[in-house]
């Protein structure tokens, strides 16, 4: 079962499906606080809470489907659920907003990592996507860790100085536009160390 594809159109909405709905429900109930047992939540709370299941759901549908699910998808799905967990638990929006620096700092200390050892852990998950020179490799690896760690910067930056609206439009479409933009700029990289299409 492990490998199956399945229709990219598919795989896109159960992958960026929880995060549209969360950016939907955090649009309509921002300025809302609801009443639950006797406890006052945000808007921003409540979106959480249907984020999370929503999230295991379609995660839990996309490896049933696909019969494999990748180890960023497994951490990101682990930290989700603790940090949006606690983030409904302690009625605090503080926990899912630390989520995106935590995974982002634990991506570039595994890349990183990776470097002081030599290899390149990136072209282990992405080789027949891109495949390149060896060097190429380490080059776009420092690159996509210093990537990383900029990225943690600028979430903890606005987590703590901006609004809960502020934070939500970072975090999209802001961060998968600077990635992007961040991809595009590696154009002359790749094109430098790409391998021959006959090699």
């Amino acid at each position: 079962m492990a490998g199956r594809k399945i229709n990219i159109w598919l795989k896109l909405a159960l992958e960026f499906g929880p995060l549209v709905a969360f950016l939907i429900a955090f649009s309509r109930l921002k300025s809302h606080s609801f009443s639950i047992g006797g406890t006052e939540y945000s808007g921003f709370v409540i979106a959480t809470a249907l984020f999370v299941p929503l999230l295991v759901a379609t995660t839990l549908i996309l490896w049933r489907l696909s019969g494999r699910l990748s180890a960023m998808q497994i951490v990101t799905l682990v930290i989700v659920v603790v940090f949006g967990g606690l983030t409904v638990w302690l009625n605090d929006p503080r926990f899912l907003k630390m989520k995106p620096t935590l995974l982002y700092l634990l991506f570039a200390g595994a890349l990183g990592y990776g470097l002081l050892r030599g290899r390149s852990y990136l072209e282990l998950v992405m080789d027949e996507a891109v495949p390149l020179q060896p060097e190429g490799w380490m080059r776009l690896t420092r690159r996509i860790m210093i990537f990383f760690l900029a990225l943690a910067g600028a979430n903890e930056v606005i987590r703590h100085y901006l609004s809960d609206q502020a934070w939500v439009y970072f975090k999209f479409p802001g961060t998968p536009i600077l990635m992007f933009l961040f991809f595009m700029a590696q154009s002359g990289l790749l094109k430098a160390y790409s391998l021959d299409d006959e090699s």
